[in-house]
């Protein structure tokens, strides 16, 4: 337990960042799941990417790993565009 006041503070505010950086990773995760299991239809990747986006804007995640994120995101679902057109044709 701390016993310093800045130390309970620190205490408080690390519970707090904590909840909020889960709860948006979460949505993030799950941005990225629902792209996948949607055989990557634009409308979810879209929403996956900006999902991405807010949280390196926030600091969640590094920007670095924001984009490599998308970059497998989209390198999958360009993949996926491409057999469906050719699966049509």
């Amino acid at each position: 337990m701390p016993i310093k006041k800045a130390s309970v503070k620190d205490v408080r505010k690390t519970k707090t960042r904590t909840a909020y950086n889960t709860e948006h990773t979460a949505k993030t995760k799950l941005a990225m799941d629902m792209a996948r299991k949607s055989g990557f239809a634009p409308e979810k990747v879209v929403d996956a990417v900006k999902q991405l986006d807010k949280l390196a804007q926030k600091g969640i995640v590094h920007k670095n790993t924001a984009a490599r994120r998308k970059s497998r995101l989209m390198k999958k679902a360009n993949a996926a565009a491409k057999a469906s057109q050719t699966a049509s044709s």
